[in-house]
């Protein structure tokens, strides 16, 4: 097996005060995200008549509302779908994020209300403005996974493959590091296959096309890695060995099907 990399949580400490590896993964992913997104935004060529959805001026403003809609997302997301009973009876922990539990679907939810509500305001086309977030959303993704890893925290069920690893708080025995997986799949392998989709093919030349592909690679990659990571220990599996990681995914999967057939009956780029 493995050995797993002693890293310390806390990249850097000064007195009480704390930066967390997993903090600088939120903001790493938020800012790269963000110049990704005003480089494509640059590039007209890629986008219909030769017109981007927003201006990188457009873009900065978004950051902040998208950032509120993944942490809120996030938090009340797990609050909701990983935990109820809990903080039904503890209300007040709701509120402790720096406990952890932030859920990826909670997060996308809040993004795209907040995508909903900014486009409207500054009276941009909807499916354009969503394809340009989801072109850069795997960024996040990744850097996200690779701090669940540092925090060794969600690792994988148990293995006996030469990848296994022993995880701090997973016991003694050697467990995939899924949350690997997960960074390969569904943020670099995603970014990747999106870059190609909407440079490559034109993809970003009819609107809606890119979300779609990011919500069923997204779901896809999700629901595979989750045959590797060992289910919340409160919740355990679902009937017929499904996990809440796989429900939660499956409308993604379908979605993202509806999206794209959508978007390839319009009209040609």
């Amino acid at each position: 097996m493995l050995s797993y990399p002693d890293i310390d949580p806390v990249a850097l400490q000064i007195g009480p005060f704390a930066i967390r590896w997993y903090a600088l993964a939120y903001l790493g992913g938020i800012l790269l995200g963000w110049a990704y997104a005003v480089r494509l935004a640059r590039q007209a060529q890629l986008w219909p008549a030769g017109k981007a959805p927003a201006t990188a001026e457009q873009i900065g403003d978004f950051v902040t509302l998208a950032t509120l809609g993944i942490i809120l997302g996030g938090r009340l997301g797990y609050v909701l779908f990983y935990n109820p009973a809990y903080f039904a009876a503890h209300p007040l922990e709701i509120l402790y994020v720096w406990q952890g539990g932030m859920s990826f679907h909670g997060g996308l939810i809040g993004v795209l209300l907040a995508i909903l509500f900014f486009t409207r305001r500054q009276k941009l086309p909807l499916g354009g403005f969503a394809d340009l977030i989801a072109m850069v959303a795997p960024i996040g993704l990744m850097f996200g996974r690779i701090a669940n890893f540092i925090n060794g925290e969600l690792w994988g069920r148990v293995t006996t493959a030469p990848i296994g690893m022993v995880f701090p708080t997973g016991g003694p025995i050697p467990r995939h590091p899924s949350q690997l997986y997960e960074a390969a799949l569904e943020g670099a392998a995603l970014l990747i296959l999106l870059l190609i989709a909407g440079k490559g093919f034109r993809a970003l030349r009819r609107p809606w096309l890119i979300t779609g592909l990011f919500a069923l690679g997204y779901g896809a990659a999700r629901i595979f890695s989750e045959f590797f990571r060992e289910p919340d220990a409160h919740i355990g599996f679902l009937p017929g060995g499904l996990t809440m990681g796989m429900l939660l995914s499956l409308p993604l999967v379908l979605g993202g099907m509806g999206l794209m057939a959508f978007a390839l009956r319009r009209s040609s780029p």
